[in-house]
């Protein structure tokens, strides 16, 4: 069966560019600033509330919330993660 499609799909095209590996780790850190995010709402918790109890700064917590910042360490994600009663799991696929 014959696609009806031409050409290379997004991915291809990000490749080409050398943009395939940026543009992963940023959809990824927008997902998991959005789970952070979403579960912080659920508990009723504040950046505030939640960098006391992670034992950091807000500053820090805005970088884990900014979905543009890449540059979050495995670390504060394991203590974001415990904090909202949740299991940080990296996989390689």
């Amino acid at each position: 069966m014959k696609s009806k499609y031409l050409g290379s799909n997004f991915d291809d095209f990000l490749r080409e560019q050398d943009l395939l590996t940026g543009a992963e780790a940023v959809a990824a850190k927008r997902v998991l600033a959005f789970q952070i995010e979403t579960e912080m709402k659920k508990k009723r918790l504040t950046k505030i509330e939640m960098a006391a109890r992670m034992r950091t700064s807000r500053t820090s917590v805005d970088r884990l919330l900014d979905p543009e910042n890449i540059s979050v360490t495995l670390n504060t994600l394991e203590k974001a993660a415990l904090v909202l009663g949740k299991r940080l799991s990296i996989r390689l696929a």
